[in-house]
């Protein structure tokens, strides 16, 4: 058994989520750890609310609220949504926790010390008409290397180029158009050029990673710069020196203390489990394998400034150095980035008027439907355009007519006939063909989500169904009254390839396949779902988490032979079929403009 811990992205406080979001860090990661854990590994599954930073500070402007009551909302709402979808997480948590506080600032205070963290004089930028810093990303332009429009002052989303606010051309305020100030202040900065020789090995040593992450990886190591991580900001965590920790107006930033949460969040889910140092075993450990999930425009965080802030905070930078107080951590194992989920060619953004929320689309169609479409038709290896046309095509075609129908027509034929699962006589050839394919493929989709490669896997997982539906209208057991024994022999075959799919399908479709398990005669927990609890910290108020008993799920990654006599009672149907029609319009709260 491995260890495996699966570190998702922290959806930012500042709104509900949409779909485009949770297709990159969501439902990827918990295909994944679903898999790793009905395979029999130890999975720790994190991730919370990142609730610091600019981002909150405008929407709390806008809702006429403070920055901790917009945190306490959108920390509810997305949460709520994540646990809608069946995110399994062994803790969902948030940033503005007294532990994860001190796990950053004592990593701060490491990287200092190291001389992995400096002090430097910058032209920082701030609005002319409210004398209030603007962050980075609030700051728009061309981008100067690639002529990219819409580059943020702190990346370029087109040609993933790190950047600075003044190196834009024709730069001004998302917020309000205007054009930024710059005046001199004083910050600290990871000095990633000191650690880019100790990164640029460690990256050779990493196999398998997708293509699209290890070339931008590997390209951003051409051209390192010392990179901010404290602003002029009351809305963070304040920086743990003497001299600094009592000015008020500036803060650790929020790119940094975010990344961290990796590890705070296993902290923290240590202690709340009563065992403060199970964290160890997932970050201090040879055996085990770290992944985190994200979307593309996150890469440059979690291949290169992360994997730097750890070298350094364990003296293994460059300069060289002293482990911090945690110890020395482990580097990630993979990073497994998608593209992006598009709208008309363009990336779902609530700025840009781009966006379908997710507790929409949970509502009218449910998490599975969503689901399989990011798992077979989304943005795993190049942007991706939703199409509402698609989508219905999918959910009708695949999800209805294939799997639907082949679950409910099987079960129905057989409490029909049967009033439970048959005895089966001797198999024919045909019979011990579908029961082989089914068979080989646990290996084979199993290997595909083991390396992350979920379109390919759900795909081999389909076609099981497949076979499994031709199969049965080959064999017309229905027409079979005066042969019975011939008619149960086939009833029982397919009833089994079912129950093998239905196992293959389940990280991918996790709430129908607990249906499957009970059309079949099925009692318990086949896959286990996430459950919001109130928890407690000292010094802060009440707030909610995700977390979930996983362990004791029926589920596990196997062939397990289906139980003759089992009772069998009527199926309801898995999926409804959706109007055509909807394909052309999308639903009426659907917003495209």
């Amino acid at each position: 058994m491995s260890k495996i811990l699966a570190a998702v992205a922290w959806p930012y406080a500042n709104g509900p989520r949409h779909i485009g979001h949770v297709s990159g860090f969501g439902v990827p990661s918990d295909v994944f750890s679903r898999y790793q854990r009905m395979a029999g590994n130890d999975v720790l599954m994190v991730s919370g609310t990142d609730e610091h930073g600019t981002a909150i500070q405008v929407q709390a402007d806008k809702e006429g609220l403070t920055p901790q009551q917009t945190a306490d909302k959108y920390h509810r709402v997305i949460a709520e949504d994540l646990q809608g979808l069946g995110l399994a997480y062994d803790l969902y948590t948030r940033t503005t926790t007294r532990n994860h506080t001190a796990v950053v600032q004592e990593l701060f205070r490491s990287l200092h010390a190291n001389g992995y963290v400096v002090p430097k004089t910058q032209l920082g930028a701030i609005s002319p008409s409210t004398g209030r810093t603007l962050a980075d990303r609030y700051i728009e332009g061309t981008c100067p290397i690639c002529g990219y429009d819409q580059a943020r002052g702190d990346q370029c989303d087109a040609c993933g180029n790190q950047l600075d606010p003044i190196d834009l051309i024709n730069s001004h305020s998302r917020l309000d158009g205007e054009v930024p100030k710059f005046i001199e202040t004083e910050h600290f900065f990871l000095d990633l050029p000191s650690l880019a020789e100790s990164l640029g090995s460690w990256l050779g040593t990493r196999q398998d990673w997708r293509p699209n992450v290890m070339n931008f990886s590997l390209q951003l190591l051409k051209d390192l710069k010392p990179r901010p991580i404290t602003r002029d900001l009351d809305w963070g965590i304040p920086i743990p020196l003497d001299g600094w920790r009592e000015n008020h107006m500036k803060s650790i930033y929020v790119w940094f203390d975010a990344v961290i949460g990796y590890l705070s969040a296993s902290v923290e889910w240590a202690r709340r489990r009563g065992e403060p140092d199970a964290w160890r075993q997932w970050w201090q450990n040879p055996d085990a394998r770290s992944y985190y999930f994200m979307g593309k425009d996150n890469i440059t965080f979690h291949s290169v400034i992360w994997p730097g802030i750890l070298l350094g905070a364990n003296g293994q930078g460059d300069k060289g150095g002293i482990p911090s107080g945690m110890g020395v951590l482990d580097l990630p194992t993979e990073i497994v980035s998608s593209e992006f989920l598009t709208m008309s060619g363009s990336k779902f953004s609530t700025s840009r008027s781009k966006v379908i929320y997710v507790r929409d689309f949970l509502r009218d169609f449910g998490p599975d439907a969503l689901r399989y479409f990011i798992s077979v038709a989304g943005p795993e290896n190049q942007d991706t355009d939703f199409t509402w046309d698609e989508f219905v095509r999918r959910t009708n075609s695949e999800l209805a007519n294939e799997w639907g129908n082949l679950v409910n027509r099987s079960v129905s034929m057989a409490f029909k006939n049967n009033g439970c699962i048959p005895t089966p006589g001797t198999l024919h050839e045909i019979d011990a063909a579908v029961l082989a394919t089914s068979r080989e493929a646990f290996t084979t989709v199993g290997s595909l989500l083991d390396k992350a490669k979920f379109k390919l896997a759900i795909s081999e997982a389909m076609r099981v169904v497949s076979a499994a539906n031709k199969y049965l209208s080959d064999c017309e057991p229905w027409k079979m009254k005066d042969d019975p024994a011939r008619r149960d022999t086939v009833l029982h075959t397919v009833l089994q390839v079912v129950a093998d799919a239905n196992t293959m399908l389940t990280p991918f479709l996790p709430h129908a396949s607990q249906k499957v398990f009970e059309a079949l005669g099925g009692t318990g927990v086949w896959a286990a779902q996430p459950v919001m609890e109130t928890v407690s910290e000292e010094g802060n108020e009440d707030y909610p988490i995700l977390t979930g008993d996983y362990t004791a799920q029926i589920g596990t990654w196997q062939f397990s032979p289906i139980e003759v006599g089992r009772p069998l009672a009527k199926p309801e149907p898995l999926f409804t079929k959706l109007d055509d029609s909807l394909g052309q319009t999308g639903p009426e709260w659907a917003t495209l403009s």
